[in-house]
């Protein structure tokens, strides 16, 4: 399973983009978009890996993609989340600059919305209330993610 990602550029116009970041003006969402890349992923390609330091969060746009976690007793991964279209994917490791906790595998042709770190630097220096707006938003959805897992850990208990 390598990573063969096809690039092409982002359209604002495309709803796809537009429900993706319903939470953005138009005029918001047509400037971020010149920041992002759009990443396209076969079936059963590796969008990230567990233990990478890759420099990028990646909002999908099209697709499913599977979220596995390595066990430790049987050197095997578990599906811990399957994110649709819409999620956000990544977004640990691009605000700690730490490896990925978890492998990404494309679960059908999927695309998705790259934003790099060196593109978000860009994006504080040009116009930092989009970019507050943009972290604000990966924060949020970090939140929800956390506030899930707490309740799985404690049904577990």
């Amino acid at each position: 399973m390598n990573e063969i990602p096809h690039y092409s550029l982002c359209d604002s116009s495309s709803e796809d983009i537009r429900q993706a970041f319903n939470f953005l003006s138009k005029e918001e969402a047509e400037e971020l978009c010149s920041y992002l890349e759009l990443r396209e992923f076969e079936d059963d390609v590796i969008v990230m890996q567990e233990g990478a330091s890759e420099d990028y969060v990646g909002f999908l746009i099209e697709g499913k993609l599977a979220v596995k976690k390595k066990t430790g007793y049987w050197d095997k991964h578990i599906i811990i989340a399957i994110l649709e279209k819409g999620a956000m994917v990544g977004e640990g490791g691009f605000i700690d600059s730490g490896p990925r906790s978890s492998t990404i595998v494309a679960m059908e042709p999927s695309r998705l919305l790259a934003l790099s770190v060196q593109e978000m630097e860009k994006l504080i220096q040009n116009n930092p209330f989009l970019a507050v707006k943009i972290m604000k938003r990966m924060l949020y959805i970090m939140s929800i993610r956390l506030r899930k897992a707490g309740e799985r850990i404690s049904e577990l208990l």
